[in-house]
């Protein structure tokens, strides 16, 4: 039996060739009114819970089925549930169900068989135990309470100790981006002491007067600022003596070795190694004056008739003994 649409000609009320979505959606009531603050009380009477029903009814018939209605017309957007969103379709919604006679062991169509050959869900996870009911009225809801676990831990900026930093960090400034468009953003949450652009580094430091204007500033701003349709990272600045005791820290654990560190001799060289290039310690500052006012080469060419000394070629090293031939 053909069910297509194409072949298929029961179609009363002509819905299907309309641009109704034909989808299910999943509403996270409980995510919802606890993010955006509103709560909708319900009448406990009878008479007014009737009335209040006639009303939701009344707002449905009169809107176009996009735009909110009733304590959601009034709420601000969030940018939490933006982040929360799925920007991707969600495909195991549509999975087959999991086949009870293979979960038994007693399944006998193998690879035929239409469902999923798979284990169920650990009885103990609590999203296997989901209703409707709690979905519905958005009251004890496992799927908002990881939601809202999620968006919980979502990474924000802690402002630094130091009451006097006023100054916020933005990253990936490019060429397009300059400091009057900086200024035009940023002067929104208060007095700009100045602005500082950096572009070999693709960075700008913005520094306020005040210090509850920085803290707006990055608690409005913080993983949403875009310019010019380039978005931007921003995080609060160092000041100077943290910085550079920073610094220190790292060329002291990952840089080179400073000036007052010793040379650590090479070992295996052996004691009486003859000095062909004249850079013994006594030698070193006669060698260094003297190339300094005659500006000869500061690395003289040795004699050619010395021999250079290689550690390979003592006979005794690997511990051979030197045995004398005499004539017979």
């Amino acid at each position: 039996m053909a069910m297509s649409k194409g072949t298929c000609h029961y179609n009363r009320q002509m819905w299907e060739d309309e641009s109704f979505p034909i989808l299910c959606q999943t509403c996270l009531v409980q995510v919802r009114d606890e993010i955006l603050g509103t709560k909708q009380d319900v009448p406990k009477s009878e008479i007014n819970r009737e009335y209040y029903s006639q009303m939701l009814d009344k707002a449905v018939h009169n809107s176009d089925a996009t735009e909110a209605f009733g304590a959601l017309k009034d709420a601000p957007s969030s940018e939490i549930l933006e982040k929360l969103a799925r920007n991707s379709p969600y495909y195991k919604r549509n999975l087959p169900h999991i086949c009870s006679f293979w979960v038994k062991g007693e399944c006998k169509r193998g690879e035929e068989c239409p469902y999923r050959h798979e284990k169920p869900t650990d009885p103990s996870d609590p999203l296997s135990q989901q209703n409707i009911k709690d979905r519905y009225f958005g009251v004890n809801d496992p799927v908002a309470e990881k939601l809202l676990k999620r968006a919980s831990e979502m990474p924000k900026p802690v402002p630094p100790e130091d009451k006097s930093i006023t100054t916020l960090y933005i990253g990936n400034v490019n060429d397009q981006i300059d400091e009057e468009d900086l200024r035009s953003y940023f002067y929104q949450f208060g007095e700009i002491r100045s602005i500082s652009l950096v572009r070999k580094a693709s960075c700008a430091f913005v520094q306020f007067t005040r210090r509850q204007a920085a803290e707006d500033a990055i608690k409005n701003s913080f993983q949403k600022l875009t310019i010019k349709n380039n978005k931007l990272t921003i995080r609060w600045g160092k000041s100077q003596g943290k910085r550079k005791d920073n610094d220190d820290d790292d060329d002291g654990k990952n840089g080179p070795a400073t000036k007052s560190s010793k040379i650590v001799a090479v070992p295996g060289l052996p004691v009486g190694t003859p000095d062909y290039f004249g850079l013994s310690s006594s030698s070193l500052d006669t060698v260094a004056s003297s190339s300094k006012s005659k500006n000869s080469d500061p690395n003289p060419i040795p004699p050619l008739n010395a021999n250079i000394y290689y550690p390979s070629q003592d006979p005794s090293r690997m511990g051979s003994l030197l045995l004398k031939h005499t004539r017979p």
